[in-house]
């Protein structure tokens, strides 16, 4: 009599498979050991082998022998075990490493930030009196500011520059109006550039009497700190930007208003007038400048003319502070010489 197995199934009376002797069936011929199937039967019976759970969802085969059933792990389980453990400790080490902190958490002071170090927790700190910023040392201050110290212990401009005026620097300057300042006051400095002649206010003629008896340094200090309607523009001009605009203006000024007493002896004198008609211009041409209708005044022409065809004005009012014109009368009432 033959008994068989397959996987957790007996079966009595069937041919054993070939491969029952293969692991993957998990049973393994051995003799019977008083199984109480048919002990006079000699052959070689097969009986089923216990799988051992590992705790993988797979199972490994067991062998027999007289005294028992006796587990057994297979080479494969042991070196896969084997490899996990080492994976998990490089991991564990990896872990450990990026644990240090070396400099990577330092005791510092971050912007902003209270701090209990400092008696008024503060982490950022006062500068120390009279400290100066690299590159913030500004020595002279006639060059960052355009005025100097006055007898009244006011600071005055000067009608000077702070270096010398070549024709590169008379350059740069037109270079500097012509893209900054020409919008409002036009290429020739009259005061009625092309936003004006869409309606904004009309900026400062420059070559009106009252501007061009301006000192130089007023021209960099209305540059560097705006004026009335005019912004300021330090952020788009550096200093000696603003001079070389400044040094420009005085050249424009001279230009608009020279006379031919001021020409060279026997350099030609063209009309302006002439040269437009020569050049097929319109009429009109190089006539007076026309304000917009809708151009608000602030104060009215002056009756020089037009410098550079256009209207110059005059310089601003003083203001009247009627408390402080004269020391205020007693009201008290005066005696009699009699009483």
């Amino acid at each position: 009599m033959r008994a068989s197995f397959t996987r957790g199934k007996f079966t009595s009376g069937a041919k054993a498979p070939a491969e029952v002797g293969d692991p993957m069936y998990g049973l393994k011929p051995v003799p019977f050991v008083e199984s109480g199937i048919d002990a006079g039967d000699k052959s070689p019976a097969y009986q089923p082998v216990p799988f051992v759970e590992l705790g993988i969802d797979a199972y490994q085969p067991a062998c027999f022998v007289e005294s028992g059933i006796v587990a057994r792990r297979s080479g494969s389980f042991a070196s896969l075990r084997m490899t996990t453990s080492l994976v998990m400790a490089a991991g564990m080490m990896l872990v450990v490493v990026g644990c240090r902190q070396d400099m990577h958490n330092q005791p510092k002071f971050i912007p902003q930030r209270g701090s209990v170090f400092f008696a008024d927790h503060r982490s950022a700190r006062p500068q120390v009196e009279n400290t100066v910023a690299r590159g913030q040392l500004k020595e002279d201050s006639f060059f960052y500011t355009g005025t100097v110290p006055g007898a009244n212990g006011y600071r005055e401009e000067k009608d000077l520059l702070p270096f010398p005026v070549t024709l590169t620097v008379l350059e740069k300057g037109q270079e500097r109006f012509n893209v900054y300042c020409t919008p409002c006051h036009s290429r020739v400095g009259n005061g009625l550039g092309a936003i004006v002649q869409r309606g904004y206010k009309p900026a400062g003629n420059l070559n009106d009497e009252v501007r061009r008896a301006q000192p130089l340094s007023h021209y960099f200090y209305v540059m560097t700190h705006g004026y009335g309607a005019m912004p300021d523009y330090s952020a788009q001009l550096a200093p000696e930007e603003r001079w070389a605009v400044a040094a420009y203006i005085r050249a424009l000024q001279l230009s608009q208003n020279a006379t031919e007493k001021d020409v060279a002896t026997g350099a030609k004198v063209e009309q302006l007038k002439d040269l437009a008609t020569a050049k097929g211009l319109p009429e009109g041409f190089a006539g007076p400048w026309e304000l917009p209708t809708t151009a608000i005044e602030a104060y009215p022409p002056t009756k020089e003319g037009l410098p550079a065809m256009a209207p110059g004005y005059p310089v601003d009012p003083k203001v009247f502070v009627p408390h402080a014109a004269e020391p205020a009368k007693s009201t008290k009432p005066t005696t009699g010489s009699g009483n």
